[in-house]
């Protein structure tokens, strides 16, 4: 991939290389590196036996110093078929982050490179990248190949011109300089987003490629077709995730693809739990800081294959079906939603219309609700107090009616000429968004946002946008009356038909509750 200002200076970024040599990736609260040819299973016993995997940091001298210092990993993820990933910590000032390698402790034989340490010369010379100038992942779609780019600065909302862009294609081994490029145009550019044609020698053998790893994300074992299905990005939202999965399985969500940005809070167990009961959840680690448009970009292809329809959408929200009114019959035969009422509605669009690509529903934003401890139920249960008027929206698209950019702005895609979207009357649906939950969890934002076009909450951009707290100020400091804010609307409509239709009948207990290990 070429920057648009290096084309003299063209910028191979993130190589794929041999077992022995991880590519670093330099973010601001940690080193990533990704590790071919180490599974996180066997970093996993040997740390068991003893044998404590660490980051080695070098001195000021470099290469020609033997200082260095020795931490813990933070921890150590599956990326891929084809990678592991390790988190090293922020060395201190005397050591360089941009040079760091893995070693095994005791002094047996290291993760890299060569000697008894697992310390390599030849490794010392390789640096970190910067998080936010990096290509960091590419996957196939048809004929041509999707590359995510950190970087290239375009507009948020609208298409790029492509030709200033250039997809660059390696083969040979990574450390000759005498390795075939090939080299081809860049068909369209939006976001973080390039595709670019395939070169046909790489047509016919993609592994043949080096460069960033060029992934097929095709489902195996999906011989059917999912009529509905859901996608979303979280960070540490363990205890907000089996509710979320439970109640909107009722509804009729078949499959679910979690990417996971960088959760240190047991969110890995609770997909594994969940999918073990038969929830059908896959968790893809997505360790891209500030990239949730092109994480559903990556999704949307991901999904295309599996899915007829997916909503986009996160982890405190919900759908709602409300009474019907009789002229909006056509959506739903019922006055109550019903188990599967969402799929039934997608399906009901699969077959009455070609031309519908988007289904989009309106937001209702709520507050704490009086509250100042975590609801003991649920955020269904417990927050029945909100804003009057709608905000926004979020939506359920068609993939195969995605335009090729793949652009996509607050939850909704860019659609194919011939397709349009149709917003769904809020009498027939809503979707409760509980959005300023008690200051426990709502001071968790404060870390950091994963929207690349939305600025985090310690800055002073846009104070005024919906997409912050109106009157909180960049500070996670409590205000005094938090737990009486947002609160214009009573509205217990979604709590009255969660505890009428997902209550067990002898215990009075939910769906989410009979597991508390995982819920609190």
């Amino acid at each position: 991939m070429n920057f648009p200002d290096q084309r003299r200076k063209r910028k191979r970024i993130f190589r794929q290389s041999d077992s022995s040599l991880p590519n670093r990736v330099l973010f601001p609260d940690h080193v990533l590196l990704l590790v071919t040819g180490v599974k996180k299973d066997e970093v996993i016993k040997r740390n068991g036996g003893g044998d404590e995997l660490n980051c080695v940091y070098y001195g000021e001298f470099g290469n020609s110093g033997g200082d260095f210092v020795v931490e813990k990993v933070l921890s150590v993820d599956e990326y891929d078929e084809f990678s592991s990933i390790v988190r090293c910590p922020v060395p201190s000032v005397n050591y360089s982050s941009e040079v760091v390698n893995l070693m095994w402790g005791g002094g047996k034989s290291g993760v890299l490179g060569e000697g008894d340490n697992g310390l390599s010369t030849k490794n010392r010379t390789v640096r970190s990248c910067s998080w936010d100038n990096v290509a960091y992942s590419a996957t196939l779609d048809g004929e041509t190949v999707v590359v995510f780019v950190k970087g290239l600065n375009l507009r948020a909302d609208r298409e790029s011109d492509p030709s200033q862009f250039t997809c660059h294609f390696g083969l040979g081994k990574l450390e000759s300089n005498r390795s075939f490029m090939l080299t081809t145009k860049a068909l369209s550019a939006a976001q973080e987003v390039v595709r670019c044609s395939l070169p046909r020698s790489i047509k016919r053998n993609p592994d043949k490629a080096w460069g960033i790893r060029i992934s097929r994300l095709g489902l195996e074992g999906e011989k059917v077709k999912h009529d509905l299905c859901v996608c979303t990005m979280v960070w540490n939202q363990a205890s907000a995730i089996r509710e979320w999965i439970m109640y909107h399985a009722w509804l009729g969500v078949e499959k679910w693809f979690i990417y996971d940005n960088n959760s240190d809070d047991r969110t890995d167990e609770v997909i594994r739990d969940l999918d073990h009961e038969g929830y059908n959840v896959t968790r893809h680690v997505w360790p891209w800081i500030k990239t949730q448009e092109a994480g559903f970009s990556h999704c949307a292809l991901r999904a295309k294959d599996a899915c007829n329809w997916v909503s986009f959408m996160d982890v405190d929200e919900y759908f709602y079906f409300p009474y019907s009114t009789p002229r909006n019959q056509r959506f739903r035969t019922l006055g109550y939603a019903g188990r599967d009422s969402l799929r039934a509605l997608v399906a009901n669009f699969s077959s009455s219309s070609r031309t519908i690509g988007e289904i989009r529903t309106s937001c209702h934003s709520f507050g704490p609700s009086g509250l100042s401890l975590r609801p003991p139920q649920g955020v269904t249960v417990g927050y029945t107090c909100r804003l009057q008027s709608p905000e926004r929206h979020k939506s359920i698209v068609r993939p195969d009616a995605l335009d090729t950019t793949l652009l996509t702005v607050v939850h909704h895609f860019r659609l194919k000429k011939g397709f349009k979207y149709l917003n769904l009357p809020q009498s027939t649906a809503i979707i409760n968004h509980y959005k300023f939950q008690v200051w426990e969890v709502f001071r968790a934002k404060f870390y950091r946002r994963v929207a690349t076009y939305v600025a985090d909450w310690q800055q002073n951009q846009n104070e005024g946008s919906r997409d912050r707290a109106p009157g909180l100020g960049t500070e996670a400091i409590e205000p005094p009356d938090w737990p009486q804010r947002f609160c214009e609307v009573w509205d217990t409509g979604l709590r009255d038909f969660v505890l009428a239709n997902l209550a067990d009948v002898s215990t009075g207990l939910l769906p989410w509750e009979t597991n508390p290990a995982v819920t609190g």
